[in-house]
């Protein structure tokens, strides 16, 4: 998730031992993520007092890097210190965004394959809202672009190389006046949407797509998939296709950013906020207040 400006009115970041505020400069024109893109990252949330599965979001960040060569430099128990510690220099915040990172500052031989042991570590932490309960529903159209396979892109990380085309993926839907974009793989499969996780329900049963190795499957997927199960709803991965998903009774999106929001339309294709959909809603947000 970029860190929007206009909307943020506070960030801290923890680079090389100290904490700063604003958008310090932390990359020079030869550094090689400026150049050749070796960055990922991960995103947790803080809001009400909550910090639902922090723990995994940073066990992520360090299996990302290093399906990116790269050679994490804190313990995940360490990233999470850091995160709560830097919740506490904010006063009074709605909500944050908690963003761990790395990139190499430096490749090997022919410039391509990066140095891991010249890592670098930073952790931001921005204010950025949460939507609200009874926000309206997405639209959604169905993207050209397509998701590449891991053959051809690292997309068992969180790579930060990865969001170009998340992000025409989202210029598109909107130019032609949509929120976001279901977006397909390579064989024409549902993938995910353009920033979230994607769920459909048909007759009481909720779907999702199968992991596949062209999305990854989130936490948050995961978490409100077991929470639904664990209510006695039952919850399939499945190949699915964009007529399946025309088809439905209902569809929602999960991600770290918002949780669960309901969809509103697909193309010409309108849905209610169904059981379902409020259902997931209500689960997860229990779950995060009994995990405080």
């Amino acid at each position: 998730m970029a860190h929007d400006k206009k909307q943020t009115a506070q960030t801290w970041n923890f680079i090389d031992g100290e904490w700063l505020t604003g958008n310090p400069p932390v990359a020079g024109p030869s550094t090689h993520a400026m150049w050749l893109g070796s960055s990922v990252f991960d995103g947790a949330r803080w809001f009400d007092g909550l910090t639902p599965d922090l723990n995994l979001h940073c066990q992520r960040v360090n299996r990302s890097a290093e399906a990116m060569g790269m050679k994490p430099t804190k313990t995940p128990e360490e990233i999470m210190e850091l995160a709560l510690e830097g919740i506490g220099k904010f006063s009074n915040p709605g909500a944050l965004y908690i963003k761990p990172m790395y990139w190499a500052e430096e490749g090997g031989l022919g410039l391509v394959p990066v140095d891991a042991d010249s890592t670098r570590f930073a952790l931001v932490l921005f204010e950025a809202a949460m939507p609200e309960k009874d926000a309206p529903g997405v639209t959604l159209t169905v993207s050209p672009y397509r998701r590449p396979t891991i053959e051809s892109m690292p997309t068992n990380a969180k790579a930060g190389c990865l969001y170009p085309n998340n992000s025409r993926i989202m210029l598109e839907a909107r130019s032609r006046g949509f929120a976001n974009a279901l977006v397909r793989d390579m064989l024409g499969n549902v993938a995910e949407t353009g920033s979230t996780n994607i769920f459909m329900v048909k007759d009481g049963v909720a779907f999702t797509p199968a992991p596949n190795h062209t999305f990854l499957a989130g936490i948050t997927r995961n978490r409100v998939a077991g929470l639904l199960r664990a209510d006695g709803i039952e919850v399939r991965e499945e190949t699915l296709t964009v007529d399946d998903f025309m088809a439905a009774d209902e569809v929602f999106m999960t991600g770290n950013y918002s949780k669960v929001q309901p969809v509103s339309k697909l193309d010409e294709r309108e849905f209610e906020k169904g059981a379902v959909t409020k259902k997931a809603y209500e689960l997860y947000m229990d779950w995060a207040l009994s995990n405080r």
